[in-house]
């Protein structure tokens, strides 16, 4: 798989592609302002994660044939349109780099590599009874966290703690969906779907507001 583009809806789309070097003529479509940020990335396998982000991202906007506006982080680390159109979300772990856009909706996407020592930190990111519902797998551990994580970039603040104020119902790692809500802040009513695939040994979700 060098990219995969799923267009979910009429109002948006998802991107995933294998992360390689990038030949600069490929990414005059950015902006000034994301040329320079890219100019000052030193080490090479970041500027190597940026770039492959940032293409998956103008392949989502092409589904939708939504022109490239160029992105930039708010106070909070989320990624803004220049043109305040639109929302998105980056994500990338060992191989892969994702994104998501919606035209009307916040989104969150996030991908992870599944591993063993996962196991051994979930008391840091999960609520009791989260560890309580949880097969101790590293699979439904990582499914848990990547769902919170998804959750956590659509929501867009910071200040939310993945064990104390986001909370899953039960899943089973099988079905695709998991089911989550934010609590104890001021998006406490709101309740989010996340949806999960697994590509070889990487999870990932996405989440529309």
């Amino acid at each position: 798989m060098q990219t995969k583009i799923e267009k979910i809806d009429s109002s948006s789309a998802l991107a995933i592609k294998i992360i390689e070097t990038q030949d600069e003529n490929e990414l005059d479509f950015l902006s000034f302002r994301e040329k320079l940020s890219y100019a000052n990335i030193s080490h090479q396998e970041k500027k190597r994660e940026w770039a492959t982000a940032r293409m998956a991202i103008r392949d989502a906007l092409d589904v939708l044939h939504v022109p490239y506006p160029g992105f930039f982080k708010d106070e909070h680390g989320k990624s803004q349109t220049m043109n305040g159109h639109g929302y998105m979300s980056l994500s990338h772990t060992m191989g892969y780099a994702g994104a998501i856009y919606h035209r009307d909706n916040p989104v969150g996407i996030d991908m992870d590599l599944i591993r063993e020592k996962i196991l051994r930190i979930g008391f840091r990111f999960l609520d009791q009874s989260e560890l309580d519902f949880l097969a101790k797998d590293p699979l439904d551990y990582t499914m848990a966290w990547s769902a919170k994580e998804s959750i956590f970039k659509c929501q867009g603040k910071r200040g939310v703690s993945f064990r104390e104020n986001i909370l899953l119902e039960p899943f089973d790692s099988k079905t695709g969906i998991i089911k989550g809500k934010i609590r104890g802040t001021d998006f406490t009513d709101h309740h989010y779907t996340v949806q999960v695939r697994v590509i070889s040994d990487v999870v990932l979700t996405y989440t529309i507001w």
